[in-house]
């Protein structure tokens, strides 16, 4: 009788204490900003065109020339443009960019395991997949400051276009989510450890 009350007393203890309805919603907020930060970044990424500089457009994949009278030319030989680096630079951004957006993926992945298959490891799922949108970030955000380096002759303002301001977004939405995850997981009880009676 006394061994069946010391295990059920030690599995009582290592149950996992129940998630308050603020940290569940934050956490589907994270998963629900992390996703659409990889959206953003894919659409940013596949469409690549950047930066429009007076009638030259200039993209990850192509560099093009408008005019009124033939229309957009496009060039996959980024060399073309005459910009010194062009061509090898866009390889890193490129990597980079298509990088950052795998490890965003893996992270996602990871974040929305921990939250549907809850164990002893779940805690440890969201602190990686976290890690993974910090990763994310930091690719992303070294893809964005190379291609402003590259492009700082050509730059204004209002020549960015929409798909440079949603891989933007998107570097913002890794990192804060990134954060965010990690802080939330350093403020929760820890699952894995026995409550005490």
């Amino acid at each position: 009788m006394t061994a069946i009350a010391v295990q059920a007393q030690r599995l009582l203890g290592q149950r996992r204490p129940r998630r308050s309805f603020f940290e569940s919603f934050i956490r589907t907020l994270i998963i629900v900003c992390a996703a659409l930060a990889v959206v953003l970044s894919s659409v940013s990424i596949c469409d690549g065109h950047w930066l429009l500089a007076e009638d030259r457009l200039f993209g990850l994949w192509h560099f093009c020339t408008t005019s009124n009278q033939t229309g957009p030319q496009c060039l996959r030989d980024l060399s073309q443009a005459h910009v010194p680096g062009l061509a090898m630079g866009m390889v890193l951004v490129r990597s980079g960019g298509a990088l950052a957006v795998v490890a965003a993926i893996f992270g996602l992945e990871l974040l929305m395991v921990s939250q549907v298959c809850e164990d002893r490891h779940t805690r440890r799922k969201w602190a990686l997949g976290s890690i993974l949108l910090l990763i994310s970030f930091v690719l992303s955000s070294t893809g964005l400051l190379g291609f402003v380096i590259l492009l700082r002759s050509q730059i204004t303002l209002i020549g960015f276009t929409l798909m440079f301001w949603c891989q933007f977004t998107a570097s913002f939405l890794f990192f804060l989510n990134a954060i965010s995850g990690l802080h939330v997981n350093s403020m929760t009880h820890p699952w894995d450890q026995p409550r005490k009676f």
